[in-house]
């Protein structure tokens, strides 16, 4: 499903189904190089805080589980025109109580916010937009988990190299909640084939795996002569 200019709530996927496929590219980038950049990390990753998605230029995300149901997906784009729409478009009316409204009011303080979503009773919503509105930045942002085939053009485009074969299945695996710890390991063997595997970052990507919570109970990642001795 394309996404508009700007962004509808039912443009998006069940707040499942794109925390799984979020999660999914977030554990396969995952890397100890990764995690040593700490707060100025780059690229797709998931900690304590939710999931995140940031170029350190034109566009950062933030999607957080919130408990029984609730999700909240909030960042910019630079594309997004909501910030300096005219008169000012308030990103939080009709927002429902749960909502962080401290950090996301200090976000809209700073100017860094450029539309805000939230997902609860199984249905998407955001605050209502003037019909003037050009854009909010959802498509450019949320396109590549939004939009299965997009998701699998960048995972077999990815430093993982992934085989359209095996993207398919990591993303119906991660989407049905099946995904196992021993084809997190393929992907792996995978990469050490092809001279691409750093041993840190096996426990880099179980890290990450586990916080998704996309795996299998019981899932037991395998030991490989792969691993440097």
């Amino acid at each position: 499903m394309a996404i508009d200019r700007p962004g509808r709530p039912e443009n998006l996927p069940a707040a499942e189904v794109l925390w799984a496929r979020w999660a999914l590219a977030a554990v396969l980038e995952a890397t100890a190089k990764a995690e040593a950049q700490g707060v100025r990390r780059v690229g797709t990753w998931i900690d304590d805080r939710g999931l995140h998605l940031d170029d350190r230029g034109c566009t950062w995300w933030t999607f957080q589980h919130l408990g029984e149901g609730r999700y909240l997906l909030y960042g910019e784009d630079e594309s997004s025109a909501v910030k300096w729409h005219e008169p000012s478009i308030d990103m939080l009316a009709q927002a429902p109580e749960w909502l962080p409204y401290e950090h996301l009011r200090g976000l809209l303080e700073g100017w860094e916010l450029g539309c805000v979503y939230w997902y609860e009773d199984g249905a998407w919503a955001r605050a209502p937009y003037p019909g003037d509105l050009d854009d909010d930045g959802l498509d450019c942002g949320m396109s590549r988990f939004a939009v299965r085939e997009e998701l699998l053009r960048d995972l077999i485009a990815s430093e993982r190299g992934l085989p359209r074969d095996r993207a398919d299945g990591l993303v119906a695996a991660a989407e049905a909640r099946s995904l196992t710890a021993v084809e997190i390991g393929e992907v792996l063997d995978a990469a050490a084939a092809a001279d691409e595997y750093v041993a840190a970052d096996r426990e880099a990507m179980l890290r990450s795996l586990e916080l998704a919570a996309l795996t299998a109970p019981g899932s037991v990642v395998p030991t490989t002569s792969n691993e440097p001795g």
